[in-house]
């Protein structure tokens, strides 16, 4: 890895490497017009850059990756689009993520409101997280049927039962406490996210996490995406004076 970073001129400071990076894959369906292609297929080529980045944020040592992978508005697109994007999670299930149980030892996390998908893919999901619960390697986080708001809703809810059932006491409600009424309770913030596409928005992914990450755009589509995006962008992240609210 670190022979490939000399050829493209790149310094990544091993002890600055960022804990966790989250990426928004955006551009798929951009990608497969400029090319004449339908929207799937740009979809299906993104689900193929997902497995290379994958594999190569294990190698170099990455702790956890989250991608947006389906929002909770995803439902909003035509009918027959959600129904391929369906089809293609279960067959990445069924080949991608099977591979990377056998081969590696990268752990799979869905964070989101999976009871909203089909039984099967239900299924699937469970079934994953179970089998490379207890890897060492690569956390890779999911986020299917997410939305940020609705998670802080749900968060609200589920701790007000608790505060009114004498569970917990109102003084006790901080931001850890809080935190742990989180999809993500045990995951830690993201320190770099990563959106390519050329948008510049967060669009309801990740809201409490991301109070202090560092955001990274690029113009490159995500089918487009490569390791060396991924690099620049750790290398950007390590030239930044992190001060989380205070002074250095």
């Amino acid at each position: 890895m670190f022979e490939f970073l000399k050829r493209k001129k790149i310094k990544i400071d091993k002890e600055k490497m960022p804990q966790h990076i989250a990426i928004i894959m955006d551009g798929n369906g951009r990608w497969a017009k400029k090319r004449g292609l339908p929207r799937s297929a740009g979809h299906r080529f993104g689900a193929q850059k997902l497995k290379e980045i994958v594999l190569f944020a294990d190698e170099i040592g990455l702790k956890y990756l989250t991608v947006y992978a389906f929002s909770t508005e995803n439902w909003k697109r035509p009918k027959e689009e959600v129904d391929n994007l369906m089809n293609l999670l279960r067959e990445f299930f069924d080949t991608e993520i099977e591979n990377l149980i056998h081969k590696t030892q990268i752990r799979i996390r869905v964070i989101g409101d999976i009871s909203k998908l089909d039984k099967d893919i239900q299924e699937r999901i469970v079934s994953a997280e179970e089998r490379t619960k207890d890897k060492k390697g690569l956390c890779v986080v999911i986020a299917l049927n997410y939305g940020a708001r609705q998670e802080i809703i749900n968060a609200v809810k589920n701790l007000a039962l608790d505060i009114k059932s004498g569970k917990i006491d109102i003084e006790d409600v901080d931001e850890n406490l809080f935190k742990k009424y989180l999809y993500t309770k045990d995951i830690p913030d993201p320190d770099l996210l990563i959106r390519p596409s050329g948008e510049m928005r967060v669009s309801n992914f990740l809201l409490w996490q991301i109070s202090y990450t560092e955001f990274w755009f690029s113009n490159v589509l995500w089918p487009d995406f490569k390791k060396d995006h991924l690099l620049k962008a750790i290398e950007d992240y390590q030239k930044r004076e992190r001060r989380f609210g205070g002074v250095k």
